[in-house]
């Protein structure tokens, strides 16, 4: 899949990484509890040296029409589309999750779906800028800076403590039930050891990754896109 022509309702444009798991994971959950929606992956490059090169590039002026911040994950349903990770869990949540299995209900629940935006927000601005962050100058940098490193790895490991704290009392984030927020959170997360925050220091927060991972759904959203052939 090239750009958009496809029959499924929901078109996702993605790639592997925390952005992009979050809504392929909400996807697989949501076809496993009401098998619906059909949607299509594309895979996008993210990669700077294929601007101008390769079509599915998220700088290419097609997509930028669709995510105009040229970055993963973008939806499309029905030609509307959806950037922002969170923006377009709560709309497949609005969309798609009739009962409210995943997500909260603004007007039956108003303080759940509050508390759904508050930790859907920590993640988002907190969680996910910070930690990429880390990534960035602990992994890819062309050279170590060390207060940079240090600076990020340090408040990846504050914000994972307030998930320590939270998950004291709860197995999951909002009214100690799996959603929105926690799979948001998890798909960045995950990958904890590998930014170099070791999860053995924070028990509450593996044993809830560990909950979340065991999840058939979950698996199936972490192999989206699937790789190239």
């Amino acid at each position: 899949m090239t750009t958009t022509q496809t029959d499924a309702p929901v078109v996702l444009y993605t790639q592997g990484t925390p952005n992009g798991w979050a809504p392929s994971i909400l996807l697989e959950e949501l076809k496993a509890a009401y098998g619906a929606p059909e949607y299509e992956a594309v895979s996008m490059s993210i990669r700077d040296a294929d601007i101008g090169k390769v079509h599915n590039q998220v700088k290419s002026p097609w997509f930028l029409k669709i995510s105009p911040n040229g970055r993963i994950p973008a939806i499309t349903h029905g030609g509307f589309p959806v950037f922002e990770t969170s923006a377009i869990l709560l709309y497949l949540g609005a969309h798609f999750d009739p009962a409210h299995t995943f997500s909260r209900d603004p007007a039956a629940d108003p303080r759940g779906y509050s508390e759904e935006l508050q930790w859907l927000f920590f993640t988002h601005g907190g969680i996910g800028p910070m930690q990429g962050q880390a990534n960035h100058f602990n992994l890819y940098a062309p050279e170590k800076i060390p207060y940079a490193i240090n600076r990020y790895l340090s408040e990846t490991r504050r914000l994972y403590s307030v998930l320590e704290a939270h998950l004291a009392t709860r197995d999951y984030l909002v009214g100690g039930a799996y959603g929105l927020a926690d799979i948001k959170a998890f798909a960045w997360v995950r990958i904890a050891d590998r930014t170099g925050v070791p999860l053995a220091e924070f028990p509450r927060v593996k044993a809830w990754v560990d909950r979340i991972a065991a999840r058939p759904a979950v698996q199936a959203g972490l192999a989206v896109p699937a790789p190239a052939k």
